[in-house]
Parts: C-alpha cells; structure tokens; sequence
C-alpha cells in the first residue's frame, strides 16, 4: 500500500499556495485572450476564453467561462459554466456547422457575425458574487454584486445585488440584507480599497455592524 498525499497537483487552497500579486494558474487551466487580476487563483481544468477575471476573484476545478467579466472577490466552485455554447435557433439548423463552416468544408471563412454576436451577449458578474457547484449562467445574464447562486441552479434572467437565487430556472429566492443596508455596502466600494487599506481594515469586514457603522459615511 502506498500513501499519496496528492495527485495530480492539488489546488491553491489545498496546497497551502501563497497567493500575491501575480496569479495562481494551475497547469491544466486553458486560457485565451483574457486579463487576470492580482491575488487570483485559477483551480484544476479551468477554462478562461476572452473574459475578464478581477482581483482576487478564484475558481475551484472544471469551471468554464467565455465572454464574460468577472469582478472582484467573486468564489466560483466546481463544474461552474458561465456563458456556455449558444447556438443560432432562428435558422432552419442550429448546428454550428452554419457557424465553423471550415471545419466542415462549407466555407473559405467561419461566420464572424455568429461569433461577434455571442461576444455581444457577454455575461457580467460583479463583485463578491458567490457561484455554487454546477451552476450554469446563460448568455447575457447579468449578476449583482454580493449576490449568491445555488448550486445546481440555471440562470436565464438578470440577478441583483445581494440577491440569492436558487433552482432551474433560478428564481431569487431572498436579499441577503434589507434594502438600505445593500445601498450602504455597495456605496462603500470596500472591494476597490488599495492592498493596504485592506490589510487595515480586514478584521472589520467579519462583522457587518461594524463596517456599517466604521465605512458606510467613509470616504475611501
């Protein structure tokens, strides 16, 4: 019998990575022009194709994403899919065939106004959003700052700040806060505060009293 510790490599959190300014990309992670921002960390099999992932934004394993804006401090676990496959329903086919034409021997050329037109339904996730297992966030979806997305959930329609949605189709199904302390959190920025500050003032990010009464009339 032999003991294994991990194989293959585990994940940043796992391992014990020190994160930092330069992010954390697993080997088996597939990446294509996209930006990274700083203390991120990309888990096992993650694909990341034309999107934006912000400061410490981090994904467990066989998370996929295209065209999609990711915001800061967003935690997106295991088998995530955001902006998956599309396929053009109002033509007699749908199979993208009609779309990679040279794959096929239809075309000189693939169908650019096909592709440009899933770019333009990008998916845009804010800051802090929480994304559970197996979640899928259909093209063109919007999701609010501090928001929560169940697990197993298909999210077809815009969520809001601090919102939680759950089920298929996702329905919201509670505010995380009332009204005029979502108003407070999202005037606070706190996610766009310097390294330093950070650092300052973490302790005050455990207990929502706290900042309330410590940043919400704050300027930054």
């Amino acid at each position: 019998m032999h003991h294994i510790d991990h194989y293959p490599a585990p994940p940043a959190e796992a391992s014990g990575v020190s994160l930092g300014e330069q992010p954390y990309i697993h080997p088996s992670c597939r990446i294509r022009n996209s930006r990274i921002g700083a203390w991120t960390a990309l888990g096992e099999n993650t694909s990341l194709v034309d999107s934006v992932f912000g400061d410490y934004s981090y994904t467990a394993g066989d998370v996929q994403m295209i065209y999609a804006e990711i915001g800061k401090y967003c935690s997106i676990a295991n088998g995530v899919r955001i902006n998956p496959g599309n396929h053009p329903q109002w033509r007699v086919t749908q199979h993208h065939m009609t779309y990679r034409r040279r794959q096929y021997g239809l075309g000189a050329v693939d169908d650019e106004a096909f592709f440009q037109w899933r770019k333009e339904h990008a998916c845009i996730i804010g800051h802090d959003v929480w994304i559970g297992h197996g979640a899928v966030i259909m093209p063109g979806v919007s999701i609010g700052t501090g928001a929560v997305i169940g697990s197993g959930a298909v999210v077809t329609k815009d969520v809001g700040p601090y919102q939680v949605a759950v089920g298929v189709a996702a329905k919201v199904i509670k505010q995380r806060f009332p009204d005029d302390v979502v108003e407070k959190l999202l005037d606070s920025q706190w996610w766009d505060w310097p390294r330093e500050t950070l650092e300052q003032r973490f302790e005050d990010l455990l207990d929502l009293d706290i900042f309330l009464h410590k940043y919400t009339t704050l300027t930054v």
